[in-house]
C-alpha cells in the first residue's frame, strides 16, 4: 500500500514574513504528517531594511545572511531553490521556472510542487511608474544581488576619483550619486553613503574623503519621509543637508538617460550612479500567475483572514499583499513590521484550517516608523495605533529602538536561544571586523 500523502504547505518567498512563517510551521507541525516547503530564488536571506548598508559596504551580508538549507534542517521545513512561474489552482500546484547556470545552461528543469495550502510572500520591487529609461539606466536596492552590484560600482567610481586626485590634487573629480525617492530607503542610503565615504581613506584610498561625494536626493512630493510627522521629517532634512546631501523636493523625474536624470523643470541632473527608490509594485511575473485578483500595482488582494479573494487555500502576506483595514483609507503599508504581523496571522489561520477551527482576521498594529541616518542620527515615531503616530523620538533612544527591531527579527527567525547568541556575536563583529566591506 502507498503511504498517505502528507499535508503539504508551500511558502513562496523567504523574506521577513515567509521565513518566519516557515520556521513557525515547521517547528509546530514537524515532518511526520506535514511537509512545509519554502521556495525562494536566492539561497540565503538578508533582512531587507539592511540592504542600504550592504550597498555601501557598511554591512557584510556574508556574516548576517541566513542560509535557507541549514535553517530548514534545524526547523523542520524543506527548501527549494527556484522562481515562481505560475499557479495551477485546479491541480493545486505551483510552477517553478528552470534554474540555469551562469553560462545559461539548465541545471534543474521546470517542475511543479503540489500544495494543500499555499502562501505567497515573494515581496515587491521598486516601481518605475513607466518612466522611460529607468530600468536600463538606474540601479535598484530590492535584493542582495542589486545591493552588491551598487557597492561594486560605487567603489569603482571612488577608485577612479581617488586616482584622478592623486595625479592632480586640484582635480574637481567627484563621485556623483542621485537617489530618486525620499522614503526610508532613499534617506537611509543618502546618509550611509557619507559614512562609507568618510571611512574609505582608512582602507587604501588615502586621498578620497566625503568632500568628493556629491549626493542628490529627489522627492516628487512636498517633503521627504511622508510616513513620519512633519517635524521629524524636517529634522531629517536638516541633518542630511548638514552632511552635504542636496535635497530636492517637488522634483519630478520624467526620464532617465545614461549619466543623467531628466526632470520636469527641464534641469537635468548629472550622476555617475542613479538609484531608484520610489514606490513599490508586484514583480512582473505576477501578471501570469493565475486569475487571482490583482491591484493595478500588481499586489494580490486579500480577505481579512489574509486568504486571497478567489481561493481560500492561498494566502498572501508581506509587500505583495493588498489589504485595507475596515475604516482605513490606505492599505497596510509595505513594511517589515507588516510582514511579521501578517506571518503570525497566517500561521494561526493555517493551523485553524487544518484543525477545522474558525479563522481570525488580521488587524494591523502600527508600531511607528524609524529611519536611521547611519551613525549621525535616528528619527522616528512610535506606537502609531495608540497615539496616532505622534510619539516622536530622536537621537540615542531612537537608535536603540531601531537596532532592537533587527534583534526582534533575529529572535523570530532563529528562536530565543540561537537568536540571543547571534545578537552577542553581532556585537563582537562590530569590534573585530572591518568597518567597510570593500570586495
Amino acid at each position: 500500500m502507498n503511504a498517505p500523502l502528507k499535508t503539504q504547505i508551500v511558502i513562496v518567498g523567504g523574506g521577513a514574513g515567509g521565513l518566519v512563517l516557515a520556521r513557525k510551521l515547521g517547528a509546530k507541525l514537524g515532518r511526520e504528517n506535514f511537509d512545509v516547503i519554502l521556495v525562494d530564488r536566492n539561497p540565503t536571506h538578508i533582512w531587507k531594511p539592511l540592504l542600504h548598508e550592504v550597498a555601501t559596504g557598511s554591512l557584510d551580508a556574508n556574516l548576517d545572511e541566513v542560509g535557507y538549507r541549514n535553517h530548514g534542517h534545524r526547523w523542520n521545513y524543506r527548501f527549494f531553490l527556484g522562481s515562481l512561474d505560475g499557479i495551477d489552482r485546479q491541480r493545486q500546484e505551483v510552477l517553478i521556472a528552470p534554474i540555469r547556470d551562469e553560462d545559461g545552461s539548465e541545471l534543474i528543469s521546470a517542475h511543479r510542487i503540489r500544495y494543500d495550502y499555499l502562501v505567497l510572500a515573494f515581496g515587491a520591487i521598486s516601481s518605475d511608474f513607466g518612466i522611460p529609461g529607468v530600468r536600463p539606466h538606474a540601479l535598484f536596492l530590492d535584493s542582495r544581488d542589486q545591493a552588491d552590484r551598487f557597492r561594486k560600482k560605487l567603489l569603482n567610481q571612488c577608485l577612479r576619483v581617488s586616482r584622478a586626485v592623486a595625479q592632480d590634487p586640484n582635480s574637481p573629480a567627484s563621485v556623483k550619486v542621485a537617489i530618486v525617492g525620499a522614503g526610508a530607503t532613499g534617506v537611509e542610503l543618502a546618509a550611509e553613503l557619507f559614512n562609507a565615504a568618510a571611512g574609505l581613506r582608512h582602507y587604501g584610498l588615502e586621498v578620497f574623503d566625503d568632500q568628493r561625494l556629491k549626493v542628490t536626493l529627489l522627492e516628487s512630493g512636498p517633503r521627504i519621509l511622508p510616513a513620519l510627522p512633519e517635524g521629524l521629517a524636517e529634522a531629517a532634512h536638516q541633518e542630511l543637508t548638514q552632511l552635504g546631501v542636496e535635497v530636492r523636493t517637488a522634483a519630478r523625474v520624467v526620464g532617465v538617460e545614461a549619466g543623467r536624470l531628466l526632470t520636469a523643470d527641464a534641469h537635468p541632473i548629472e550622476a555617475d550612479l542613479m538609484v531608484w527608490a520610489a514606490g513599490v509594485k508586484g514583480p512582473d511575473m505576477v501578471d501570469h500567475l493565475s486569475d487571482l485578483e490583482l491591484t493595478p500595482s500588481r499586489q494580490l488582494v486579500t480577505r481579512p483572514t489574509l486568504q486571497t479573494t478567489r481561493d481560500e487555500r492561498i494566502f498572501c502576506i508581506g509587500d505583495c499583499a493588498y489589504f485595507k483595514s475596515p475604516g482605513e483609507e490606505r492599505p497596510v503599508p509595505p513594511r517589515a513590521q507588516s510582514a511579521a504581523q501578517m506571518a503570525e496571522v497566517a500561521y494561526r489561520n493555517i493551523l485553524a484550517l487544518i484543525g477545522r477551527r474558525p479563522l481570525v482576521d488580521f488587524v494591523y498594529r502600527d508600531h511607528g516608523s524609524l529611519v536611521s541616518l547611519s551613525r549621525y542620527s535616528t528619527v522616528g515615531s512610535l506606537m502609531g495605533n495608540l497615539v496616532g503616530g505622534r510619539m516622536a523620538i530622536e537621537g540615542r533612544l531612537a537608535r536603540f529602538v531601531y537596532i532592537s527591531l533587527y534583534r526582534k527579527h533575529l529572535l523570530a527567525v532563529h528562536g530565543l536561544l540561537r537568536g540571543l547568541v547571534l545578537i552577542v556575536v553581532g556585537h563582537v563583529n562590530q569590534v573585530v571586523r572591518p568597518k567597510l566591506k570593500l570586495h
